[in-house]
């Protein structure tokens, strides 16, 4: 499977001013679950599913300004907002942001293809990052979480159609 330059660096991305973004070791398995079950696309899975998700995220964080992810790089990860806001902007016009709870794309992870905006932090943010492997093997198991991340593509398409 292909992945952008931008999902490519932050696979292998290096400590930013000695500290390391990724934070998965440091953050218990018990804690990334009570993360996860604060957010409300995944809410509503059973425990197993969140403990399955908790083991195969991890924890990403960016300073402002630093962008997430880049509008027409190919993609291949869901990001979840635990903290932070970060703006979203098509074609360098500002659309909206994500806050804590808000995931962005998930388009990208269904179909493996360009991102459709660019997300840039405004405060630090934390994300957490799923990949599209671990996504679609849950997918398979948890069919309601399909039917949440539909659900999210529809409310985004009315907010285009609406020009907000």
């Amino acid at each position: 499977m292909s992945q952008s330059f931008s999902d490519a660096m932050l696979r292998e991305r290096q400590p930013i001013g000695g500290r390391r973004p990724e934070v998965s070791a440091s953050r218990t398995k018990r804690q990334s679950v009570v993360a996860l079950s604060g957010v409300p696309l995944f809410s509503d899975l059973p425990k197993r599913a969140l403990q399955r998700l908790a083991k195969e995220a991890d924890e990403l964080s960016f300073e402002p300004g630093e962008h997430l992810v880049d509008e027409g790089l190919l993609g291949e990860t869901l990001f979840v907002v635990l903290g932070g806001k970060a703006k979203v902007t098509r074609r360098g016009r500002r659309v909206g942001s994500v806050v804590p709870g808000d995931f962005f794309g998930e388009l990208s992870t269904i179909d493996g293809g360009p991102r459709t905006a660019t997300v840039v932090a405004e405060t630090p943010v934390r994300v957490l990052r799923l990949f599209r492997g671990t996504l679609a093997k849950l997918l398979e198991d948890e069919p309601q979480l399909a039917v949440r991340i539909l659900d999210g593509i529809v409310r985004r398409i009315r907010q285009v159609e609406r020009g907000s």
